[in-house]
């Protein structure tokens, strides 16, 4: 949602006298859904922000700051070396999130910036980045943006995209988060996450410095990211299996507020299962019916990392 708001303001402020229109996708690594499919490519320009990278002459624009953002280091030299006028690549693993990206592309590069977007971009930056003062700052909803980013990780689908981007652009952060609308559907949300932070902490068991939490037993509704590190304070990495309406996925962390060193790259070892990732989080999904495989993968993740 940050990433397609902040990226509108840059293709409107490079075409100020054009009637642009904008179509948005949302996309999420799962079984057979590794790039994006060429059939997505069908406007006048085509972005992919925040998402594994696709060769296609069709592809205008492209963010991302995962390590895991090529399919290959050739691709990826080829990418970055390409002098075509009309495909910009703009690929960065150092920074917390792609939003902040391609607000700091825009304006190094075109000399674009929007004040009003600043909240946005910061917020964007501490969530992705898990840049939060606490586990349990992690974990608390009481600030309406990280209602907003519930909803939006939940239902943050093409239609709600439509309808929250331009809003974004033209009311503060704040106001948008407060809506009647978001705290309709955080309602719900709220009362899941409620739901699996108990079920976390009922099956949660600590294996030497990793937490494993298999949740596979029954569909989630929402989850509570970092809540494991809140209720296993004492974990340097967590591997929770969860089970939802389509697939399974098995979510690889590491603690940033253990005060342990990191010795492990997550999603170097997500990759091998076809996910991908950051060196500090990443995941891979499986088709319901390999569940018994997804989590024997699960444990040996976990035993790898408490190694």
């Amino acid at each position: 949602m940050a990433s397609a708001a902040v990226f509108t303001h840059l293709a409107r402020s490079l075409a100020p006298r054009q009637p642009l229109s904008f179509r948005y996708r949302s996309c999420g690594y799962g079984p057979g859904m590794q790039t994006i499919p060429e059939g997505w490519l069908d406007g006048e320009e085509n972005a992919i922000l925040d998402f594994r990278y696709t060769k296609s002459t069709r592809l205008t624009w492209y963010f991302d700051h995962h390590i895991t953002a090529f399919g290959s280091a050739e691709e990826q030299r080829e990418a970055l070396a390409s002098e075509d006028a009309s495909h910009h690549v703009f690929y960065e693993p150092t920074y917390g999130s792609c939003t902040k990206l391609i607000a700091d592309v825009a304006s190094s590069r075109f000399g674009i910036r929007s004040e009003a977007l600043t909240p946005l971009v910061a917020w964007a930056d501490v969530i992705d980045a898990a840049r939060f003062p606490s586990a349990e700052a992690a974990v608390d909803r009481e600030e309406p943006v990280l209602k907003l980013a519930s909803v939006v990780e939940h239902h943050g689908d093409g239609p709600f995209l439509k309808d929250i981007v331009p809003r974004l652009l033209e009311r503060p952060l704040e106001e948008v988060a407060r809506g009647t609308d978001i705290a309709e559907l955080f309602r719900p949300l709220g009362a899941a996450r409620e739901t699996f932070i108990r079920r976390v902490k009922q099956v949660g068991t600590m294996m030497g410095s990793v937490v494993f939490v298999d949740l596979s037993d029954a569909p989630i509704d929402a989850a509570a990211k970092f809540v494991t590190y809140a209720l296993f304070p004492e974990a340097v990495y967590s591997v929770t299996l969860t089970r939802q309406k389509q697939h399974c996925k098995v979510s690889v962390g590491y603690n940033p507020w253990c005060g342990k060193e990191r010795r492990h790259d997550i999603a170097a070892i997500c990759r091998r299962y076809d996910g991908g990732g950051h060196p500090v989080v990443g995941a891979a999904s499986f088709p319901l019916s390999e569940i018994t495989r997804a989590r024997t993968v699960a444990l040996s993740i976990a035993r790898e990392l408490d190694t």
